[in-house]
């Protein structure tokens, strides 16, 4: 009797396991369906938009499931929040709606060589805009600009510049040093130039956890074959003693890199601030490189206010 007792509990555990799934599939599939058929598109600069936004302390999928659901957020809100673990919050930073034109002495630009680097997407966002490298260079953006750094973000497509070229992938540090002498003519006064990359390696080995908030690491390149590296190596040393300082393994280093089979310059012989970094990997998540923009941008700003004074 109390074999066919427990037997006829158990049949029921799976029945209602059962009905979990079916009932937790179908509610995905139909909120993907109302997505796909109310078209959204979110680009990049809209997407940081939702990642800085003045909200509460909340993750980057909640803030989408706001903007998304403005009626039902909080019952979606609970779907995600049981399929998304470990959620991250993050400091909140106004951002300004429209994209502002730098009109005078900008100087600092950021532009990706690489600019279809993409990191993961996250519940939804394939049904608006894959996060790239790009998105960290309106993040920066946003936090210079607070500091009073007049900033230039690079849009123009890289891809372009290579089709019109007959260049093939190989050659877009070639394609995107066309970037910097145009933008340098147009706007005199830049100084500081950041090519914001993302490594190849598994999320093991980009990612960091510090006071329990989850980063995705930093590596920084600098080429040996620019007859004067040891100034942009000086510079680049400055911001990677400050990262490890106040964010302790946060950077993995400096990356020094000439001979066969590399670049070796990377550009910067263009001007002796120019600095190459690689944020996260394919596998981390936008929160974990938000958190790490912000902490960049937050050394990086400590060392050029200290340079621009000395």
């Amino acid at each position: 009797m109390k074999k066919l007792f427990l037997s006829k509990a158990k049949k029921k555990n799976k029945v209602k396991k059962f009905l979990f799934l079916l009932l937790f599939a179908m509610s995905i599939y139909y909120t993907y369906q109302y997505l796909d058929q109310k078209e959204i598109n979110i680009d990049q600069k809209e997407l940081v938009e939702i990642l800085l936004s003045p909200n509460e302390e909340v993750t980057f999928l909640e803030k989408l499931t706001k903007k998304l659901f403005p009626t039902k957020k909080e019952a979606v809100k609970t779907l995600i929040k049981t399929n998304y673990q470990g959620l991250i919050k993050k400091e909140a930073i106004p951002v300004s709606k429209t994209s502002k034109k730098k009109e005078t002495d900008p100087i600092i630009y950021i532009y990706n060589t690489h600019q279809t680097e993409e990191y993961a997407p996250s519940s939804f966002i394939e049904y608006s805009v894959m996060p790239t490298v790009q998105m960290n260079n309106y993040i920066l953006e946003e936090k210079f600009e607070q500091e009073n750094f007049n900033t230039i973000v690079e849009e123009k497509r890289i891809k372009d510049v290579l089709n019109q070229n007959g260049w093939n992938y190989a050659g877009s540090y070639q394609a995107s040093r066309v970037f910097l002498e145009e933008a340098k003519k147009t706007y005199p006064t830049l100084k500081y130039f950041i090519d914001v990359h993302r490594d190849s390696l598994s999320k093991d080995r980009t990612t960091i956890t510090i006071d329990n908030k989850n980063y995705a690491s930093i590596l920084f390149i600098v080429g040996l074959e620019n007859k004067n590296y040891e100034a942009n190596l000086q510079f680049t040393e400055k911001i990677n003693s400050k990262l490890n300082e106040k964010y302790p393994n946060l950077s993995k280093g400096i990356y020094k890199k000439e001979g066969s089979g590399v670049n070796g310059v990377y550009n910067q012989d263009f001007s002796p601030f120019t600095i190459l970094v690689e944020m996260g990997g394919p596998e981390n998540t936008v929160d974990e490189v938000l958190n790490t923009s912000l902490a960049f941008a937050d050394c990086f700003l400590e060392v050029i206010k200290e340079n621009e004074i000395s």
